[in-house]
């Protein structure tokens, strides 16, 4: 590659790190998925945050032994006296080989807690992704609850979001005791950070986990809400539990909860006497009335248009939209990729049609978006969709790097991560990494929206089918086999979108490949 693209690859990529706009993240219960499995996702929607995956093996402990609790610049941005940056976003070779890269210094821990004997291995990126026993995590940030900020404090809590999950993945084998220990470390050690929602997920059901952390550090608020069997849910920036109710197996939460609230003069009581908690915690749009519940309306319109959901609400406390809904017909992992790529298309909110549309039709939005936004963003470093149970015999992560509307979802397994998607370097480019051929791939298809997305789809849809394909031909084989064959799948994934990078270079090559149409009629100016 000539040394003026890569400069131009990496103007792109600073010029488009300009702001973190959080997640998406949905649940799809056994009951509503097509294979019988659960599947969650996870979009990680803010750019020059970190695009690689990581691989924790399982390992013995002693018995004095103290498990690290690291910080995160995901949380309130880089901590440079904690050596904690955006990326990588933890250097901490001891943990795993994956957070190793010579020559940065090493995360500096913020706390500890007793470690257990064994911890499990599981995949982990900016935030934990599957163990090995099937426990899913999908995060989003709650942009505007009641303190949309809490910072480290000396006698404040330890946790953010990121440390909880990656906590409950070394230690739980079902989402129901994940939750407990969260809540118990919140209880214990307290939160810091920002208002966040976690879906927990297993073979057998999903639930909605949601944080707020104290004003003074310590502590911290959380409920946890169980989805039902048979039901589709999504969460877009924003607080979606409602009522708080006293002896409902369904919920878990801290028993002091409701007193805390009161103590804390938060708590806004529903007509029937119960604690609403979205209301005692204010948890409005953030910088536009439809940040938030326009992508729930789009996923529940999508999945369920039966149902008849209007896009517009009366505000952002509306119970119009249910926590979730049954699904007019059973959902596969191939409809959650589809979802993470729409941008309002053929509706009357169409991004790419909308007064910040990027050129050629572009969907996608630079710099500060104070708009309502769509599903798909530039800003995602990576989305996950993760799946076990049903008719799998393995447990599978689709992983996506960047945004996933130019980027193929590619299976994985919880076990060593191929090179191609570990180790990347923001600040250096590596042709052997996806994450710089898709950036490469994304730069071009950015600047000629709808010239080069067609080339782009395609590629994306032979990936897709192979994968499936492979997965369903391969998904017997023990661990260490069906491994090999989705890493290989990695590798021919990297040689084809490096031929897709140089297809449309020779093509489109400023922009001389682009044709127009014959009746576009042009008209000389009378006068200058």
């Amino acid at each position: 590659m000539k040394k003026s693209l890569v400069t131009l690859l990496m103007t792109f990529i600073s010029l488009v790190s300009l702001e973190s706009t959080a997640c998406t993240v949905m649940l799809v219960t056994r009951g509503a998925s097509a294979d019988g499995s659960v599947m969650i996702s996870h979009s990680n929607d803010g750019f020059g945050s970190d695009p690689n995956l990581s691989y924790v093996p399982a390992r013995e402990h002693g018995p004095e032994e103290q498990r690290p609790v690291y910080p995160s610049a995901a949380a309130l941005g880089d901590l440079p006296e904690l050596d904690c940056y955006s990326f990588p976003h933890l250097v901490a070779p001891e943990l795993s080989d994956d957070y190793n890269y010579p020559g940065r210094p090493h995360t500096k821990a913020i706390g500890s807690i007793p470690q257990v004997s064994h911890t499990y291995a599981y995949l982990d990126a900016d935030y934990p992704v599957m163990n090995e026993h099937g426990l899913m995590l999908a995060e989003c940030t709650d942009l505007s609850a009641r303190l949309p900020e809490v910072g480290l404090k000396p006698e404040g809590g330890i946790f953010y979001s990121s440390e909880l999950g990656r906590v409950a993945l070394e230690r739980c084998t079902n989402a129901r005791d994940a939750v407990k220990l969260m809540g118990a470390l919140i209880d214990s050690y307290g939160l810091w950070g920002t208002a966040e929602s976690l879906i927990v997920a297993d073979k057998n059901e999903g639930w909605i986990f949601e944080m707020q952390p104290c004003e003074k550090g310590g502590g911290g608020f959380w409920i946890a809400e169980r989805i039902p069997d048979g039901h589709f849910f999504i969460a877009a920036n924003q607080l979606r539990i409602r009522a708080i109710r006293p002896d409902d197996e369904n919920q878990l939460y801290n028993p002091k909860l409701p007193e805390q609230l009161i103590a804390a003069k938060w708590a806004v009581h529903t007509k029937s006497g119960q604690i609403d908690w979205s209301l005692s915690l204010q948890g409005r749009e953030y910088v536009h009335p439809y940040y938030s519940l326009r992508r729930v309306w789009r996923a529940f319109d999508r999945v369920a248009p039966s149902k008849g959901f209007a896009p517009k609400v009366q505000n952002w406390s509306s119970t119009q939209y249910p926590l979730s809904v049954k699904p007019d017909r059973l959902l596969t992992a191939a409809d959650l990729m589809q979802l993470h790529r729409d941008y309002y298309q053929d509706t009357a909110f169409d991004k790419s049609q909308s007064s910040l549309a990027g050129l050629y039709g572009s969907p996608y939005h630079y710099g500060s978006e104070k708009g309502e936004r769509a599903i798909l963003t530039a800003k995602s470093s990576y989305t996950v969709i993760t799946q076990t149970g049903g008719r799998l015999a393995q447990n599978l992560a689709w992983f996506s790097v960047n945004a996933a509307g130019e980027n193929p979802y590619l299976p994985l397994t919880v076990a060593p991560v191929p090179e191609a998607l570990k180790l990347a370097d923001r600040e250096r480019y590596d042709a052997s990494k996806l994450y710089w051929i898709s950036s490469q791939v994304s730069a071009l298809v950015h600047g000629y929206y709808k010239i080069m997305q067609p080339l782009v789809k395609q590629a994306l849809q032979e990936s897709e089918d192979n994968s499936r394909r492979l997965v369903e031909e391969n998904h017997q084989l023990d661990q260490d086999a069906f491994n090999a064959v989705l890493s290989d799948n990695v590798n021919a994934t990297l040689k084809k979108w490096q031929d897709l990078y140089v297809r449309m270079l020779l093509e489109y090559n400023l922009g001389a490949g682009i044709k127009y149409d014959d009746e576009v009629k042009y008209k000389t100016p009378k006068s200058y």
